[in-house]
């Protein structure tokens, strides 16, 4: 499932991940949801009170049928977009034994936004590839908005496959240790 935060049309960051979504559906016959905050707005997240909006109810069921996630964000002053800190503070008992992976455009490569959210990811009991993607618009895309950069392009195909064969092992394994009487396990120690 991928999470475009970014609120520009035509973001470069969503570009992407609707690019690293086709792979997945198409290179590993996988079903590959969008999720695209610019489009579905979710409320600003208040933990005193359940929410009955629409958007946040869809949302939610596509967030726990997911088994990997790929966030997409801009680097907004060195941090990730505040639509995607709300998205990730809806839910954390969804993330957890789930494997993700991060886009983000930026001029400065976005380490700090992957941090961000990587940190975010870890305090849900989730999982993160070792590595994500930096994109820069005036290097990487034409125009049109079309990835131009080969070593780009490669580097998003290596992001489909490392989400589906990684994310598919972890994600298997939480859910055998989550149903096993085995105590010594991360998952038994989280339910």
């Amino acid at each position: 499932m991928g999470i475009g935060s970014s609120m520009r049309e035509n973001s470069f960051s969503t570009t992407a991940l609707k690019n690293v979504l086709e792979i997945i559906s198409v290179k590993y016959n996988a079903e590959a949801r969008l999720v695209n905050l610019q489009e579905t707005e979710m409320p600003i997240y208040r933990p005193s009170t359940q929410s009955e909006n629409e958007n946040v109810k869809r949302i939610t069921k596509d967030v726990s049928w997911a088994n990997v996630f790929v966030l997409a964000s801009p680097d907004y002053h060195g941090s990730m977009s505040g639509t995607m800190k709300n998205f990730l503070d809806y839910f954390w008992k969804e993330f957890s034994g789930k494997t993700f992976g991060y886009i983000v455009s930026s001029h400065e490569k976005g380490l700090t936004v992957m941090d961000q959210m990587r940190t975010a990811v870890r305090q849900c009991y989730a999982w993160s590839l070792p590595y994500g993607i930096s994109i820069n618009e005036r290097e990487d895309l034409n125009s049109s908005g079309q990835i131009v950069n080969k070593k780009l392009q490669s580097r998003l195909e290596m992001l489909a496959r490392d989400l589906v064969v990684y994310g598919g092992l972890i994600y298997w394994q939480f859910v055998r240790d989550k149903n096993t009487s085995e105590a010594n396990t991360f998952a038994h120690y989280y339910i």
